[in-house]
């Protein structure tokens, strides 16, 4: 029995994330009470496991105060009784959330006759403080669109996923700001940047061209060789902590050669250790 629930920031994608998850066999609720997720797991999930074998339950700020603060009891409750419950939260910045209400003209949850959109988006994001540290992961979906959003949802419920921590490897440009999700960051900027040579300036890291070039380069096969090395002596710490997930992020300037080579060959490096690998390359769209 798995129990998936999905929270974070009005605006940040949790609708698009429920409707992923019900195409993928998910029996989903949206705004369950908080004040009712044990019972909710006790008298209906454990009596009919058939139906609510995975179930994804979406929670967000419409609850009251004092219910997001007891998140974190109810979340200890649920794991006690031997159910798998993961928690994803979902966030994304003020500006991009500001936006993103601008175009749909959608009315926040919070948002009132004095409180203005902006106020609502720092209050809420201050609500769910509680719920955001018990978070086994934190997608931000600033710069991600709804094909991306749907792919990282559908790998990360994936069936037969391995029982080790699952890692997303990520490339990003600096130049367009670093991932606010990432439990690791590398910069690559340091290491020879294809894009001085004019005949590779046009491809990216998932090129052939560009590859043989970086492969070529020692102080590349060094720095990956140390990242990688560095991985794979404190990831089985990260597991010792309970931590069913890891999101590594190699950023360059642009995020078109160097990082997407590298978080590409890291990925690699992984999956032939049987880890469970997710690959996001941010800038190329």
């Amino acid at each position: 029995m798995k129990l998936l629930i999905l929270t974070g920031l009005s605006g940040s994608g949790k609708s698009i994330a429920l409707d992923t998850l019900e195409d993928s066999g998910f029996y989903c609720i949206d705004n369950l009470p908080i004040s009712l997720l044990d019972d909710f797991v006790s008298n209906v999930m454990q009596q009919d496991v058939d139906t609510y074998s995975k179930t994804a339950i979406g929670i967000d700020a419409r609850n009251h105060g004092g219910s997001l603060h007891a998140f974190a009891d109810k979340l200890a409750l649920i794991r006690s009784q031997g159910i798998q419950c993961d928690v994803v939260y979902m966030q994304a910045e003020p500006e991009i959330l500001l936006k993103r209400y601008s175009e749909t003209r959608r009315r926040h949850p919070l948002t009132g006759l004095k409180v203005p959109l902006k106020e609502a988006i720092k209050i809420e994001k201050e609500m769910l403080k509680s719920v955001a540290k018990c978070a086994d992961l934190v997608v931000d979906t600033s710069r991600t669109h709804y094909h991306q959003l749907r792919d990282l949802i559908r790998e990360y419920v994936q069936e037969g996923v391995q029982q080790k921590i699952s890692i997303q490897t990520q490339s990003f440009g600096f130049k367009h700001g670093i991932p606010l999700d990432a439990d690791f960051v590398f910069d690559a900027r340091c290491l020879p940047n294809p894009y001085w040579s004019p005949e590779l300036r046009g491809f990216t890291g998932k090129d052939q061209p560009v590859q043989e070039f970086l492969q070529s380069e020692q102080m590349v096969t060094e720095y990956l060789d140390d990242i990688s090395g560095m991985l794979q002596r404190w990831i089985p710490r990260f597991e010792k902590e309970n931590r069913s997930y890891l999101t590594v992020a190699v950023g360059c300037t642009g995020g078109q050669h160097r990082s997407v080579f590298l978080v590409d060959s890291l990925a690699s490096h992984f999956q032939k250790k049987a880890f469970n690998v997710i690959i996001r390359h941010r800038e190329l769209q």
